[in-house]
């Protein structure tokens, strides 16, 4: 069982973290990458997860650790060069092996940017299955329950009939601490599908994600694209070397 003193305040659940754009996580636009504000969410979740116990550190002993498995993001508008705000986010509910955790994005006037839904698995290092934590009272993860940014749960997305736009291998720039591909990557795979001259006049409006298997260092991915509205596409990652589908995904533009 994981040691942990609970919150006694729902609010004591609820991380709000600051946050500079810098020109690194800037496109040629200026405006910030859809990984970049994807990374701002992520680095969000792990202080909240840290603060809350339970982080990398007190799973370890659990021999736990997280692992997405679906995430939807609304973006009301891009996040330039030099922009500050903050990020809050919360343990919103349990569905089924999912918990689930949402995000908000505002700027320092209080404007909403962007706002986001996450499923997230605990997985068994030894086993690579789901589990859920135990705890004497998991109550943190869903005193929150009416409390959304997107009332919705993270989009599930269905198979991707398209053609083949990109063939990569995974790198080591590419890795985690995990030592698979991280997060971020994969929004950038889907966003290199495009030319120049695409992003010039289109910033992603909606973007979603699923993870359905592992990729691991060498593997060959190759990414379908299919527009199925105009100016809304959806993705699909076959891993080559096993054949087998890594992960799916969705942007509007």
């Amino acid at each position: 069982m994981l040691n942990q003193n609970l919150p006694t305040q729902a609010g004591e659940l609820i991380l709000s973290m600051p946050f500079s754009i810098t020109s690194a996580e800037t496109d040629m636009y200026g405006r910030a990458k859809l990984s970049a504000l994807i990374n701002l969410l992520i680095q969000s979740s792990i202080q909240s997860a840290d603060r809350l116990g339970f982080g990398y550190i007190d799973f370890r002993p659990q021999k736990l650790f997280w692992v997405l498995s679906r995430f939807s993001v609304e973006i009301a508008g891009p996040l330039r060069w030099m922009q500050t705000g903050e990020v809050e986010t919360w343990p919103k509910d349990i569905d089924k092996l999912l918990y689930i955790r949402d995000f908000i994005v505002r700027d320092n006037r209080e404007h909403t940017l962007a706002k986001a839904t996450s499923g997230w698995l605990t997985v068994d290092m030894e086993t690579k299955r789901s589990k859920l934590i135990d705890l004497e009272d998991p109550s943190l993860f869903f005193r929150l329950k009416d409390r959304h940014a997107l009332t919705d749960r993270p989009e599930k997305l269905g198979p991707v009939m398209g053609e083949a736009v990109s063939v990569l291998k995974v790198s080591y720039f590419d890795l985690d601490i995990n030592q698979h591909v991280t997060t971020t990557r994969y929004f950038d795979w889907m966003m290199d599908t495009f030319s120049h001259e695409f992003h010039r006049s289109r910033y992603p409006k909606t973007a979603s994600i699923n993870f359905l298997k592992e990729i691991r260092p060498g593997e060959t991915i190759e990414i379908f694209r299919c527009e199925t509205s105009e100016n809304n596409f959806a993705f699909e990652g076959l891993s080559k070397s096993r054949n087998l589908t890594a992960f799916r995904g969705r942007i509007t533009f």
